[in-house]
This record gives structure tokens, C-alpha cells and sequence, in this order.
């Protein structure tokens, strides 16, 4: 009598592919994405301690915008050292934008509650205020000025790093040549050869707290023929600039 055989077929074994599943290797790939982007970032900050900001996104996006709009805007953008700047610029700056510069760590609590009121007790408003300048430095470095979360997330999160690698003193020299002053205008060096005829170095009290005073909304309000409104900003930066006391950089020469 012939072996009974074994007629049960044997098993199938799985001839899928081995790799893995869309959501490892999406999982896989955010997680290279994070990692370059805790590297890179780490490293442009670091890099930026040091040297020079050779032009911002916003400075690309406003050169776009102006070519697509057939607009002859000329680009002025001079970097020179804060040392090489007068006192008077970065005091106008720390009165019109951010008394608190030197005491806080990137982020002003007073002024955000204070903005927020603002923002809750009017109506048709829009939230504004509340940013220091290390925070419009994080901003003005590497993003663009849109209005979403995804955007006030990174801008806090290069805040904190600035604030951990850089010296107040760098950041106040980042932010005063990087910032918008008017259309093509950028930084205090390009925006005293434009609006007053000399250097940085040779800026006056008036003369300063006049850029400062239009900061809120340089492509609004201008330096050239001021209206009364920034006259009076002016007039209000010059004052408190007497009386407010000197950054610690200037207490140490």
C-alpha cells in the first residue's frame, strides 16, 4: 500500500515586501526633516553670532513684490557694527519698541497682557503689539511677517535661541541693520545716508527717535515730510530717551 501523502497544502507564507509601511517611513522621514531643521537651525544662529546677515526673506519677498509690480524701488542695505553706529540709535529703539529689552529673555509678558487687552476690548481689530526686539530680529532674520501660528511658533523658537547664543548687544546690532525703514530701506546706516545725508555714527537724538517713530509701519509712516502724528512719537521717543538709562554695552565704554 503506497505512503499516504500529505495532500494539505503547505503554508503560504506572506510574500508582501518586507519594507515598511507608509506610516514608518513617513514617521521616518519627518523625523530627518526635525533633525535637519534642529541642526541647520542651530547652526545659521550660531554662524550669525558672528557674521554679518548678507539679506532677509523679507528683503527678498518685498524685491518680488515690487518687480511683479513693475515698481522702481531702489535697495539700500549698508551692515556696519553697532560701535560704529551712534548711541543714540539703539536708545531710540529700546524707547519706542521695547523698555524691557535688557531684563527680559526674549519675550515680554507685560506688553503681550497689555496687547491682548487692547485686542479683546475693541472690535474688527487685529491682535498687534506685545513683540519684543529679540522677537522682531528672530522674525526679520529668517521669516517672512505673515500672520498665522505656524509662523509665531518658529519666530518663538528662534527667539530662544538667539537669546541663549547671542549677547543683548548682538541682537540690538542684527535688529538695527536688518529692519525695514522705509520702501528698499534697510537698517539704520542705509536709512541715515537716505534720509539725512551722513553715517549712522553722526546721528542726533532727534534724528533717531524721528526712524523710531515710524517703526511701527515704515512703508506708512515716513521720514521724509512726518505727519503730526509721528512728529508727536518723535518728540515723545527724544524725551525718554534723556531719562531712560544707557544699554549696558554703552556703560561699559
Amino acid at each position: 500500500m503506497p505512503p499516504i501523502r500529505n495532500t494539505k497544502p503547505l503554508e503560504q507564507h506572506n510574500t508582501r515586501s518586507a519594507s515598511p509601511s507608509f506610516w514608518a517611513k513617513a514617521k521616518r522621514i519627518l523625523w530627518k526633516v526635525f533633525l535637519w531643521f534642529l541642526i541647520s537651525s542651530n547652526v545659521s544662529v550660531l554662524a550669525l553670532r558672528f557674521l554679518p546677515v548678507l539679506f532677509t526673506p523679507l528683503m527678498v519677498k518685498r524685491a518680488i513684490e515690487n518687480k511683479l509690480a513693475g515698481k522702481k524701488v531702489p535697495f539700500k542695505y549698508d551692515w556696519v557694527a553697532l560701535e560704529d553706529m551712534s548711541p543714540n540709535m539703539p536708545r531710540a529703539v529700546i524707547t519706542s519698541e521695547d523698555q524691557r529689552f535688557e531684563s527680559h529673555n526674549g519675550f515680554d509678558g507685560d506688553a503681550l497682557t497689555k496687547a491682548w487687552k487692547r485686542y479683546t476690548s475693541k472690535r474688527h481689530k487685529k491682535l498687534i503689539g506685545g513683540s519684543t526686539i529679540s522677537q522682531q530680529t528672530a522674525k526679520n532674520v529668517w521669516l517672512l511677517p505673515n500672520r498665522n501660528l505656524l509662523r509665531k511658533a518658529l519666530e518663538a523658537y528662534f527667539t530662544v535661541l538667539i537669546e541663549i547664543y547671542w549677547p543683548k548687544e548682538r541682537i540690538m546690532e542684527v535688529y538695527l541693520n536688518v529692519i525695514e525703514m522705509g520702501d528698499g530701506i534697510y537698517g539704520a546706516e542705509a536709512a541715515c545716508q537716505y534720509y539725512y545725508g551722513h553715517s549712522a555714527k553722526q546721528m542726533s537724538t532727534k534724528e533717531a527717535a524721528l526712524i523710531a517713530a515710524v517703526l511701527p509701519n515704515p512703508r506708512l509712516y515716513k521720514v521724509k515730510n512726518p505727519t503730526a502724528r509721528v512728529r508727536g512719537r518723535q518728540t515723545k521717543i527724544a524725551a525718554i530717551i534723556k531719562r531712560l538709562p544707557k544699554p549696558s554695552w554703552q556703560e561699559k565704554k
